[in-house]
């Protein structure tokens, strides 16, 4: 059994649950031994974001966006982190990034929690 994708599988299983603690436990891990594999990365990231650890999410997707400048979920999700600590300067050009990649303008609003 390749236990990689058991873990992974279990923390994929842990973030549906909304179980983000231990879905990023795992993740961590995961990342650790693959460090240039975007998926488990953005995956830490989003679990992290859920979780309320918010710069250890944008420390995630930093190196995300470093790696691959058009990864525009990643983008993104830097954006939102970044205002949802209220470095809403700081985020500003990663919407503006994802909205000229995407061509969709509805993403320079911020993000409001709850919308």
């Amino acid at each position: 059994m390749d236990f990689r994708w058991f873990n992974y599988r279990r923390a994929l299983d842990a973030f549906e649950l909304k179980d983000y603690r231990t879905a990023a436990r795992l993740l961590e891990e995961i990342v650790a031994e693959h460090p240039d594999a975007i998926e488990p990365r953005l995956l830490l990231a989003r679990s992290y974001y859920h979780s309320a650890s918010l710069q250890p999410a944008v420390d995630q997707l930093r190196v995300i966006v470093e790696a691959d400048p058009t990864e525009t979920y990643a983008r993104l999700l830097l954006a939102r982190t970044l205002e949802r600590q209220s470095k809403h300067e700081e985020a500003a050009p990663h919407r503006k990034l994802v909205a000229a990649l995407t061509g969709d303008d509805s993403l320079l609003q911020h993000h409001r929690p709850g919308q």
